[in-house]
């Protein structure tokens, strides 16, 4: 895997390292927990496909850490023809989202949507900031990233869910700014979209 980058690598292997989760007992007793979304679920419509409890918390923002696009190991997705979201680790920039409170009956769901058994995401435990206060969230950062541009489409529904849920302009135009792969062709995707347990479906 050398031709990983390395800064991705090594990201990953502190932050899993110290913030590995599951599903704990405070969770169990509380029935919700708190999810940050920075990609494709910044869409209501898209999140609540298959976790229908979600609802909007607040608009947060992840300090020291930049949004970048990718494939896990390299496997291109066959549903949005172009590199997915993660989130890495970079000291100074930030990444902006949405918090949604979700049942945990939703969270075997979401999980699946993150395709979390394949390796392909790793759920963690990270501290957002909302309103002077901090919430702790689960989110998921991609394993064995290799970058790859988005594909138009998949850009446009992460720029959807941020005009949707008012994240900050300067933000948005950041988002709009992205290099896309400019794909053309049609997208393997339905409204639901068909469940698989193939990579395609990965998003956040």
């Amino acid at each position: 895997d050398s031709h990983f980058c390395f800064e991705v690598e090594v990201g990953l292997g502190f932050f899993l390292t110290v913030f590995p989760i599951a599903v704990d007992a405070s969770m169990e007793n509380n029935r919700t927990f708190l999810y940050f979304a920075y990609g494709s679920n910044l869409l209501k419509e898209r999140l609540r496909l298959k976790n229908p409890s979600a609802t909007v918390l607040c608009v947060a923002r992840l300090k020291d850490y930049k949004l970048v696009f990718g494939n896990h190991k390299g496997l291109t997705s066959d549903r949005w023809h172009g590199g997915v979201a993660t989130i890495e680790h970079s000291p100074g920039d930030e990444v902006w989202g949405v918090v949604w409170r979700l049942s945990t009956s939703d969270l075997e769901s979401l999980d699946n949507q993150e395709n979390v058994t394949l390796g392909a995401y790793s759920p963690v435990e990270l501290s957002v900031k909302t309103k002077g206060q901090e919430l702790s969230c689960r989110t998921y950062i991609m394993n064995s990233c290799v970058y790859a541009p988005p594909s138009p489409q998949y850009l446009q529904v992460i720029m959807m869910g941020a005009q949707q849920n008012g994240l900050p302009m300067e933000y948005q135009d950041k988002l709009r700014s992205i290099r896309t792969n400019m794909y053309e062709g049609p997208l393997e995707l339905t409204m639901p979209p068909k469940k698989t347990q193939e990579y395609e479906d990965t998003s956040v």
